[in-house]
């Protein structure tokens, strides 16, 4: 038992006398340093000079009396060129020919010209801004890596099929109709 027990203090010995050792070594503070960093807040900006507004009261006409009224002045009539802007870009609603229908859910059908698909967006928006120039309703949709041009929408299918025509014969384009949806 002798040479158990000093074996032991032999060992006890050893560590406490690594750790006297080791100790300042590994915690003397030379691991942590207090960093100063320069201040990036600017001063403090001087106070505005205070400048003192009187208020200024303006009386005001007496309205109690009734003003004198206006000579008439003549109607300036409409230009033939402006009449005739006007009436084409009224819509055209027929009631008899393509009336107006609603689906299953209530919804009034629109219908919509889808005139070009395009894998370039860039020829997709020349020729929407060449038919807004022409003065069409237009909109594009992405789908994927292709630009759809649509003109449109129209509650009568009728308006678009002549309107179809016509940009067949104008632009050389031949489109299908199709229903208008939101998405």
């Amino acid at each position: 038992m002798q040479e158990k027990l000093k074996y032991r203090l032999i060992g006890l010995f050893v560590i406490v006398l690594s750790a006297g050792i080791l100790f300042p070594l590994f915690f003397n503070g030379d691991g942590y340093r207090e960093r100063h960093l320069e201040s990036a807040i600017p001063e403090v900006p001087l106070l505005p000079e205070v400048v003192a507004i009187e208020p200024q009261s303006i009386t005001l006409p007496d309205t109690s009396e009734v003003a004198a009224p206006e000579e008439p002045r003549p109607v300036v009539k409409k230009s033939a060129e402006l009449v005739k802007k006007i009436e084409r870009k009224k819509p055209v609603i027929s009631v008899d020919e393509d009336k107006p229908v609603l689906d299953k859910q209530g919804v009034p059908v629109a219908w919509t010209l889808q005139l070009a698909t395009f894998s370039d967006e860039g020829n997709a928006k020349e020729l929407r801004t060449q038919l807004i120039g022409a003065g069409h309703k237009v909109y594009t949709r992405k789908n994927g890596t292709l630009v759809k041009v649509y003109v449109g929408p129209d509650f009568q299918r009728s308006n678009l099929e002549s309107l179809k025509t016509r940009l067949k014969k104008d632009l050389n384009l031949d489109g299908i109709i199709v229903r208008f949806s939101t998405r």
